[in-house]
């Protein structure tokens, strides 16, 4: 009676990688990724800051790199959730705009100094500026590094996502 004969050789082969995914090996090089993502991302921000040209004092621009003052850098759900961004308190107010004065201030003394064309503010200071009432555009660079970076990231996920079936589903 004539036999079929089924080699099951790369069905074992897809097994043994289905297993090695399970154990962490994905998840692991999964987390190094989503942490090299994160710098990425935080290097465009920073590009974007000086790219606008945003008047700051390095604390907002230092703000955007890992495990720095004011830096927000969380991994969560098993390593797999990466949160970035900055506790920097006017980062907002730069991003997106505001008022030189509270509401209904038409105007406010500001102590300090001016050194090297730039204000220098100095609770101390007898001298110092008067702030008129006016709003300050945003300068959004968040939100342009974000545009800017999602193109990016499309083509490197692509990439990588390829990358991994080849490491763990080919035979």
């Amino acid at each position: 009676m004539p036999t079929v004969n089924f080699d099951m050789g790369e069905l074992k082969q897809f097994f043994q990688n289905m297993e090695n995914v399970a154990r962490g090996d994905f998840k692991r090089d999964f987390i190094i990724w989503l942490e090299a993502i994160g710098f990425d991302f935080l290097r465009v921000v920073q590009n974007e800051i000086k790219n606008r040209k945003v008047i700051d004092s390095r604390l907002l621009l230092d703000s955007f790199t890992r495990n720095d003052n004011g830096n927000v850098w969380e991994l969560s759900d098993g390593g797999l959730t990466l949160e970035v961004g900055t506790n920097v308190n006017y980062a907002n107010y730069v991003e997106k705009g505001h008022w030189t004065n509270p509401k209904g201030t038409a105007q406010r003394f500001v102590p300090g100094h001016w050194k090297d064309g730039k204000f220098e503010y100095d609770s101390s200071a007898k001298s110092g500026m008067v702030l008129k009432q006016k709003w300050v555009d945003g300068k959004h660079y968040f939100e342009s590094a974000l545009r800017i970076y999602e193109s990016i990231f499309k083509e490197s996920a692509e990439i990588k996502l390829q990358q991994w079936m080849d490491k763990y589903f080919t035979f």
